[in-house]
């Protein structure tokens, strides 16, 4: 079972992600972010290439397609909060996205 972030990591590695435009979600222990492309096929992409890696890592994310607009919120279901997973893939979401 994958552990929940620590006070001490949630400050040092939720912070680059804050600084990205992730942010706490809304009443619960997870992280979303809005990301906008410049069309459908950037956005579904963008979502391709994500969730290669989300099932490599076994780590899937709760998102949604509008157009060129993707919804991504990250938790731990198992952990029933944030883990080093939800940092890891935040990071590559970034990475993947370009923007």
């Amino acid at each position: 079972m994958t552990e929940k972030l620590g006070a001490e990591a949630r400050e040092t590695e939720l912070a680059p992600l804050l600084a990205t435009g992730w942010a706490m979600a809304d009443g619960r222990d997870a992280i979303h972010k809005i990301f906008v492309f410049g069309n459908f096929v950037d956005a579904f992409a963008f979502m391709t290439k994500a969730a290669i890696w989300a099932e490599k890592w076994n780590h899937h994310p709760e998102w949604s397609n509008v157009y060129k607009t993707v919804n991504v919120t990250l938790t731990t279901h198992d952990a029933d909060g944030l883990s080093a997973l939800d940092v890891k893939l935040a990071a590559k979401m970034d990475q993947l996205s370009g923007l």
